[in-house]
């Protein structure tokens, strides 16, 4: 009992030191003294008067959201005797093998600069920030000469069922049961009920302002028309005129300076989005956003439960000296080929440059770094493997072991879905559906569990294939997949 009560104690003080300072700090700050000039405040009962003013007044809730994000993002604080590097990541072989992929990816970087004789950063000429301010919204309709950069890395290079109750067989879905093709009356009735239900508690969760709730009602789809604010609501973005202020610095920022890291961030988008039927259409928005998240130095807090470190740049002449390293891309995140899918899909659904770019990072400190850096973490990729492999092996043994002896190892052909959280792969609304998902169930490994329901739905064919390249021919387009029948069947017709 002590010992629970000592970790929540730590808990409670690491969430207060993360919100002091806060915008939100500050504001509740100012509505608790203003309050003070409220008649209905009394000096006798000064602490529960205020509690109920700012109950009533909605800032309870803002409170109780900012706690709630902090929750969700953060690990459990270990107790301050515990080895800091513990903290990012228990495991000590998996701190060698991401410090040694971390170096691997240093020395691309560090060729490529060399070999093409141009610097990491530097500070663009007076016209140059003219010309790109004037073309800041139409980006897309230049063309670099990219021929020689490449993609730092590829995801070829880094190579429990009870949790998803809620995508049972006899709980409504959006994605399965407001979307049959030629549905008999009486389903199309039950469809239509349930979609308009469930569409009118979406209203209702977004009045309440609750993060939890609107968390709890996604694990069954959002409403299109709804997904953009709940959405927001989970990951408890703000509309403060300060968030837009500071994507204006950031976006000066990319105005002043020219980096390395920024051409990269330009191959990327057209190698991959440009040319995707989806989202060639936001190519200037993704330009927009991938180059203000590379100066966002707020991004580095997220390596403090990140099992990775941001790599250092030093100032010419002094290699090796602490007091002169910089943190290099400002945001510590080294863009890798396929890295813009992760913010394409999010452009269908905020269409302002600040909003967007909120989102994405919030996204992306939450979940899509796992993504790409080696932990333990139940959600990290190396977890996301072990259960891709482990549903596969147990479920179906002939699949596997038939593909793993002509030489086409599963994993090599999964891969790639994970790592990007199959955005590319699928079509947008169905992509939308499973990130739903993601959300609601505070977790990515709903992407091991479709990437294994996949292989299952082609199972008849891959069991004729005998090569690695037929059997990347029947999976090559996944696109005309449906996600959530997909998730149902595997999970409680054929798992269970």
């Amino acid at each position: 009992m002590q010992g629970e009560e000592e970790e929540l104690s730590v808990s409670i003080a690491h969430i207060v030191q993360k919100l002091k300072g806060t915008a939100l700090h500050c504001q509740l700050e100012k509505e608790a003294r203003g309050s003070l000039f409220n008649p209905d405040i009394k000096l006798e009962t000064l602490k529960e008067d205020i509690k109920d003013f700012l109950k009533a007044s909605g800032w309870e809730k803002k409170l109780q959201n900012a706690v709630y994000r902090e929750l969700s993002v953060l690990p459990a604080p270990c107790h301050p005797a515990a080895p800091a590097e513990h903290i990012k990541e228990p495991l000590a072989y998996m701190r060698r093998a991401q410090a040694s992929w971390e170096k691997r990816v240093l020395k691309s970087l560090n060729s490529m600069c060399t070999e093409l004789n141009i610097p990491l950063a530097r500070k663009r000429p007076a016209d140059e920030q003219k010309e790109l301010l004037n073309k800041w919204n139409e980006m897309g309709t230049d063309e670099p000469d990219l021929s020689l950069f490449r993609p730092v890395y590829a995801p070829k290079d880094f190579l429990e069922r009870e949790f998803f109750s809620e995508l049972s067989l006899n709980t409504g879905q959006l994605g399965v049961d407001d979307s049959t093709p030629v549905p008999p009356a009486l389903w199309s009735r039950t469809a239509e009920l349930f979609e308009n239900e469930h569409f009118q508690l979406g209203k209702k969760v977004l009045a309440e302002h609750d993060s939890a709730a609107a968390q709890q009602y996604v694990r069954q789809g959002c409403p299109t028309a709804l997904r953009a604010d709940l959405w927001a609501l989970i990951l408890n973005i703000s509309e403060h005129p300060e968030d837009i202020l500071y994507y204006e610095q950031l976006k000066s920022n990319v105005i002043q300076h020219d980096l390395l890291s920024d051409s990269l961030i330009y191959k990327d988008v057209k190698l991959t989005a440009s040319n995707d039927d989806y989202y060639f259409v936001f190519e200037d928005y993704l330009y927009q956003v991938l180059l203000c998240f590379s100066r966002d130095t707020s991004v580095l807090e997220h390596f403090a439960y990140n099992s990775a470190s941001p790599p250092k740049s030093y100032i010419r002449g002094k290699l090796g000296l602490e007091e002169f390293a910089v943190h290099y891309p400002p945001n510590g995140v080294i863009p890798f080929h396929g890295f813009s899918m992760y913010v394409a899909p999010l452009c269908f659904l905020y269409h302002e440059p600040a909003r967007l770019y909120q989102v994405f990072r919030e996204m992306y400190v939450r979940y899509f770094f796992r993504l790409h850096s080696i932990s333990s973490h139940i959600s990290g990729i190396m977890s996301l493997c072990l259960l891709f492999e482990t549903l596969l092996q147990t479920h179906l043994p002939q699949v596997f072991y038939h593909l793993r002896e002509i030489g086409a190892q599963p994993l090599r052909i999964s891969f790639k879905w994970m790592v990007r959280g199959f955005s590319g792969y699928l079509a947008t609304d169905q992509l939308l559906l499973l990130w739903d998902r993601i959300l609601g169930y505070n977790s990515l490994e709903i992407l091991a569990v479709l990437a294994a329901a996949v292989f299952a739905f082609r199972a008849m064919n891959l069991m004729e294939v005998t090569s690695l390249a037929a059997a990347e021919a029947v999976l090559a387009d996944i696109s005309t997949l449906k996600v959530m029948p997909l998730l149902q069947i595997f999970l409680f017709a054929v798992v269970t």
